[in-house]
Formats: C-alpha cells, sequence, structure tokens
C-alpha cells in the first residue's frame, strides 16, 4: 500500500521535476564513482583541489553529456534497449573527457600522484562503474513504477510466436500493468527450454497444460508474417481450449505503419476460412481507373467504400462519391479526405448526394465531370428488408441500374461494372430476383450500345459487411447471447471485402462487353459451425444438452422471408477462366432489348401503382426459376389489406419457361411513357 503511494508520487510529478530530481542523483553518484576509483582502486594520494576538480568535473561533465544524449529526456517507466546504448555512450564521452582533464592535472601538478597513475586506465574503470549504476538505477525505477498492481491480480496469457513480432509484444504488456505473460509458444523446436525477454518457450503440444494449470485466460497470436492457412491450423487448434484468443495485426498493417504491436484485436474470421489472399494484377487493376474519373454508386456502402479505398490508391483522377445516405457519404468523403492526405495522394474527391432512380441527377452529374468509369454497388441487398418494402427495394435495384445504365450509354462512358450477388441465381426472394434483372439489363444494353462496355460481377457474402452474420454474432456474443442462427444446415459462401472489392475491379478490365464474372468464392461455410467457432475463440463455451452451464446458448429461428439453405454462383453451366485464377466468366442467356423494356415499363407501372402482387407477377416473367418461398411480405401491403383474403400468388401464376414469355407482355403503354408516368407518381 505504501509502495503504491509513493509510486503515484513520484509519476504525478512535472516532467521538469523528474529531471532536475534525476540529474542530482546522478551528479552526486557521478562525483562518488570518480573519488572512489581514485581513491580506493587506485589508492591515489593527490592533493585535496585535484580531489575536488576531479570529483565536481565527473559530476558536471556527465549531467551535462548525458542531458545532451537525451537520456534525461526519457520516460523511465518506457525505457528500452535504446536508452540503454545512448547510455553506455554518454558515459564514454564523460570518461574520456574527465580522462584528458586528468593528463592536464598531471602535468601541471608536481605533488600529484597522478604520475604514478595512468588516467585513461582510471577512465576505464569509471566508466564501467557508472555505466552499472545507471542501467541498473533504471531498471530497478522502471520495474518498481510499473509495478502498480500485484502479479497476482494481472490477467495471465500466452503468447503464440517467440519471433520478433512475440517479443515486442512481451516488452509491451511487461511494461503495462494489466497483463502478465506466462508462456510462449512456438513451432520451432530449436527454441524450446531457452526464454525470449525472460519468459519461457514451450512446444504447442503443452499448452493445453499450462492453460489448465496456469489459470490462462488469453491467448495472442503474434504471428503476423504468417500465410492465411498456417493461421488458420494455429486458430483451429487453439478453438477447444478455455482461453479468448486474440491476436496482433498482420504483417502488411505493422510494415505500413497502420498497427502497432501491441494493438490487439479479435481473430479475423478470414483466418478461420484458411483462404490465402492470391496476388493482384497490377495491369488488371489500374486498367480502368488510372488518369480517369471514376464514378461509384453507394459509396457509403460497405462494397463501395472498400472500392473507393482502393481506388484511390490506383493514381485515379477524380473520384465521385454517390450515395443517397447524407451520414454514409459524410463518413467515406472524410475517411478519404484523410488518407489523400496522409499519404499525400493526388486526386479530387467529389462527394454528391442522390438516388440512381433520379435520372436527371444522374444524368447531370455524367454530363458534367465527363465519368469514365462507373462501380455500381448502389442496391438494397438485405433479403428480409426487401421483402418487407417490395416496391422500393425492387424499384431502386431494377429501375435505379436500368436509368444509370441508360444514361451512362448517353453520355458515352467507357466502362459499367455491377457489383452483383449469388442470390441473383435461381433466387427465392425479390432481392435476388430483382438484382437478376438488373444483370439482364445490362446484358441487353449491350447489344445496342456498344461504346459502353457492361459487366457484372457476383459474388456470395463479404465477411464484416453491414449485412454479414458476423457482426450480428459478434454483437450478440458481447451481450452474452444467445446467437441466433436460421437454421441448423444453413451454408454460406465467403470472401473478405478487400478481396471483393480487389476482383471487381480486376473482373471489370477483362470485360469484353456484357460479361458475367463469377468470383471463386472457395468452399462454403456452414453458419452453425461458424457460431461456434466464434463463441469458443472468446474463451466462454457453448450452453446446449452436453452442457447446460455453458455460458452462450445457440438458437435457432427458423428460414426468414426468402431465405435459401444454399447459395449458388451459377445459373449454367457454360464457365470459362480468365488471366485471374479466382474469376470466372459465366455465358447466360438473356432477353433482348426490346421485350426488356416492355416488361420494365410494366414494372414501372407496377411500381408507381405500389402494386405488390403486380410487381411480384411480372418478377415471375422476366426471372427465370424465381420460386419465392413465402406470400407477400410487404409490411405497408399487408397493413392495407389486413382484413382482406389475399390470393396465394404462387397458385395462380404459371412460372414459365424462357421462350414463352412473350404471351405476358401486354403493356399498353410505351417504354418511356411508362417510365415517366413512374417518375411523376
Amino acid at each position: 500500500m505504501i509502495a503504491n503511494k509513493i509510486r503515484r508520487l513520484f509519476v504525478s510529478f512535472p516532467r521538469k521535476s523528474k529531471q532536475l530530481i534525476m540529474a542530482s542523483v546522478d551528479f552526486c553518484v557521478f562525483v562518488f564513482c570518480a573519488l572512489f576509483v581514485l581513491r580506493f582502486l587506485f589508492a591515489a594520494r593527490i592533493l585535496p583541489i585535484d580531489y575536488l576538480i576531479i570529483g565536481v568535473a565527473a559530476g558536471v561533465i556527465g549531467v551535462v553529456v548525458g542531458w545532451q544524449q537525451g537520456i534525461y529526456n526519457t520516460i523511465v517507466r518506457y525505457v528500452g534497449p535504446e536508452y540503454f546504448h545512448r547510455a553506455n555512450i554518454s558515459t564514454a564521452i564523460a570518461a574520456l573527457f574527465i580522462a584528458s582533464l586528468g593528463v592536464a592535472i598531471k602535468a601541471t601538478s608536481v605533488a600529484s600522484k597522478w604520475t604514478v597513475i595512468d588516467p585513461f586506465k582510471w577512465a576505464i574503470f569509471y566508466w564501467a562503474i557508472v555505466v552499472l549504476y545507471i542501467c541498473y538505477s533504471r531498471y530497478i525505477s522502471r520495474t518498481f513504477l510499473t509495478q502498480d498492481k500485484s502479479i497476482t491480480d494481472r490477467e495471465r496469457v500466452i503468447i503464440y510466436g517467440a519471433g520478433s513480432a512475440g517479443a515486442q509484444l512481451v516488452d509491451c504488456l511487461q511494461s503495462g500493468k494489466l497483463v502478465l505473460p506466462i508462456a510462449m509458444i512456438d513451432d520451432d523446436a530449436s527454441l524450446y527450454g531457452t526464454t525470449v525477454r525472460g519468459i519461457p518457450v514451450y512446444s504447442p503440444d503443452d499448452i493445453e497444460e499450462i492453460v489448465r494449470l496456469q489459470g490462462i485466460s488469453r491467448i495472442l497470436l503474434a504471428i503476423p508474417s504468417a500465410s492465411r492457412r498456417r493461421r488458420r491450423i494455429v486458430i483451429e487448434s487453439l478453438v477447444p481450449l478455455p482461453a479468448h484468443v486474440q491476436t496482433i495485426p498482420d504483417f502488411q498493417d505493422l510494415v505500413s505503419g497502420k498497427a502497432q504491436f501491441d494493438d490487439i484485436r479479435e481473430v479475423e474470421l478470414a483466418d478461420l476460412m484458411g483462404r490465402s489472399a492470391v496476388p493482384s494484377d497490377p495491369q488488371l487493376l489500374h486498367a480502368c481507373i488510372e488518369g480517369r474519373t471514376v464514378l461509384v454508386t453507394g459509396a457509403g456502402g460497405s462494397i463501395g467504400s472498400e472500392l473507393c479505398r482502393q481506388i484511390l490508391q490506383l493514381n485515379v483522377k477524380k473520384l465521385l462519391l454517390f450515395e443517397i445516405s447524407e451520414v454514409s457519404l459524410y463518413r467515406i468523403d472524410r475517411e478519404l479526405r484523410r488518407l489523400i492526405d496522409s499519404s499525400e495522394l493526388k486526386c479530387e474527391v467529389v462527394p454528391l448526394l442522390g438516388s440512381v432512380c433520379d435520372r436527371g441527377r444522374v444524368a447531370d452529374i455524367l454530363q458534367a465531370y465527363g465519368v469514365q468509369t462507373i462501380y455500381h454497388a448502389a442496391a438494397y441487398k438485405h433479403v428480409p428488408m426487401v421483402e418487407h418494402n417490395l416496391i422500393d427495394g425492387v424499384r431502386n435495384n431494377t429501375l435505379g441500374t436500368y436509368r444509370l445504365a441508360l444514361e451512362a450509354c448517353k453520355a458515352q462512358v467507357e466502362s459499367f461494372v455491377l457489383v452483383s450477388t449469388d442470390k441473383a441465381v435461381r433466387p427465392t426472394n425479390a432481392m435476388g430476383a430483382s438484382k437478376r434483372i438488373a444483370e439482364l439489363v445490362l446484358q441487353a444494353l449491350q447489344t445496342k450500345w456498344k461504346r459502353t462496355c457492361f459487366s457484372m460481377v457476383r459474388f456470395g457474402n463479404v465477411l464484416e459487411s453491414s449485412g454479414s452474420v458476423v457482426p450480428l454474432f459478434r454483437e450478440q456474443i458481447r451481450q452474452g447471447g444467445p446467437l441466433t442462427v436460421t437454421h441448423r444446415d444453413i451454408t454460406r459462401y465467403f470472401m473478405t471485402l478487400q478481396e471483393a472489392a480487389e476482383l471487381v475491379i480486376q473482373a471489370g478490365s477483362e470485360a469484353d462487353g456484357g460479361d458475367v464474372f463469377v468470383l471463386d468464392m472457395g468452399e462454403p461455410v456452414k453458419i452453425l459451425e461458424l457460431a461456434r467457432r466464434m463463441i469458443n475463440l472468446t474463451g466462454m463455451t457453448i450452453n446446449d444438452k452436453q452442457n447446460p452451464d455453458g455460458d452462450i446458448e445457440i438458437i435457432f429461428t427458423g428460414l426468414r422471408p426468402g431465405e435459401k439453405l444454399f447459395e449458388e454462383l451459377l445459373v449454367g453451366e457454360d464457365v470459362f477462366g480468365t488471366k485471374h485464377p479466382r474469376i470466372m466468366r459465366a455465358v447466360e442467356s438473356f432477353i433482348p432489348l426490346s421485350q426488356l423494356e416492355k416488361m420494365l415499363g410494366r414494372l414501372s407501372v407496377a411500381l408507381g401503382d405500389q402494386d405488390c402482387v403486380a410487381t411480384r407477377k411480372i418478377l415471375f416473367e422476366m426471372v427465370d426459376n424465381y420460386k419465392p418461398t413465402n406470400e407477400v411480405e410487404d409490411l405497408v401491403w399487408m397493413e392495407s389489406h389486413r382484413d382482406e383474403q389475399l390470393l396465394d400468388v404462387s397458385n395462380v401464376i404459371k412460372i414459365t419457361s424462357h421462350p414463352k414469355r412473350n404471351k405476358f407482355v401486354k403493356g399498353t403503354l410505351s417504354p418511356d411513357a411508362e417510365l415517366n408516368r413512374d417518375n411523376e407518381t
């Protein structure tokens, strides 16, 4: 208790006061060391005035040189190896100065015993004693000032990785007050039995016993340069242990300065997938961006914002951020401007509010800025949300894409890339059907407008995106559960946000016109297994029949409206490789433009009339294999027709094959007139 009060008293002193105290103590010690070496090691009997000169000179010169070398500017609690290096240099310089003074005294003082003492030999002994004093005094002071908590009160952790990253992490933790490193684990057998920064190194085979015997609560991964595959193997081995697994940032973030060694974070789910990144093709990345004016729609969303971050690094001339949400636009605009300032990039960022459904706004933007490349990421993508808001969801995803693409053709935009989804393949929900229509729109427009190169990139779920299950699980774990899984057998494809954006950019550069690109998503992941791993990695246990005393329960809520158990990526079987090993080109049928425009005209009328049944009927006509698993779920429609007996649309609408679609085309207005009517509505 008294020691803690003394520590806090010293820490609370003003910085100048601490420096003066250190310098004063050092002055006295330097004087004492000089006289000690003279009197007791060399038994020098020199004149008292010579003693006084040597002693005072040793103190003054030692402090002055030390101050000049910065040993009094360092905070003692955080001293490291570089501090002791500076202390060595400063004491050596001071010893040389004092030795030179001894030579002068020897030459001028007849009565001095310096005649039998070599001043430089004396200086070596003096330097050795002073170095020992400085090193040990600072080390003891640092230990005293940082031990504000007893060892028994600190959280006990294991560090996995005994390399340079692990060593630096030990330094960071030992200088803190909350965490105590107990052991280090490494795969290198030559390190077993050794110590790193005083911490013993063990084999991975010993980790379970160490966790059990030492009461370990956390395991920190310090293997930033390991491959994804290696990290996955390590993490899989740690999942069964009753300890919270965390990691330091990956090697690229450490090298770029985006993160520090003590920046401990949760294990990234990408590490659990074991999917190693494929190097990007610089030529494909720059082809549609470098020196160009680029527009990103939905720039504030998960995919849109990551596209903007990467485009900014590719020497883009001007980047237009088009976003319907003011808050999202404000955030990504600020982030990009900070990135430009910190990286000294030369790019003009233009934040633009608006909707892709507003043809006038879109046309004005494309003409005013001379847009050359468009990445269309603006869409409503959350399946239940689109089901509950059918009219606006379909309007935004279908007519919004049609109007944006048509204005892009008129403005002679060179490249147009649509960010699509695996839910567009044999859709069971309105969101997937609307995204499939967006694909059909671009394929059809390509047959008429040759100057604009249209392409669409289809992929599955993105880890950490706003609609992903991962952030939901993390929030539920923080709240103590339960974790909600819709079905025991549900599976999804996952990829990282960064990889998805990189592949979208590269796929767009490979387009010949009207291409449907499908990204290699790897192996599908079972959501239930993902939930279990996330619980285990936090050091908690699953509450189930086998373990009724577990921490967090997993409950099954049933499939949501329009949700599928398994997602697919291909409509047909024709698929070919491209220059990039994770980008495939699919060959799929589409609706002729003249026929498609008539259908879009009728869809526009149905949307303008807020007619959910008619809207759904047209989705059936336009999209092959659209098989919804639910009735109309639009919240406003259900509230308005609460007392009516609604027809089961799936029983009265016959799903027809592609060649027979013409019998449904019965619009009485021209496509332009119907679209104009929708605008007026």
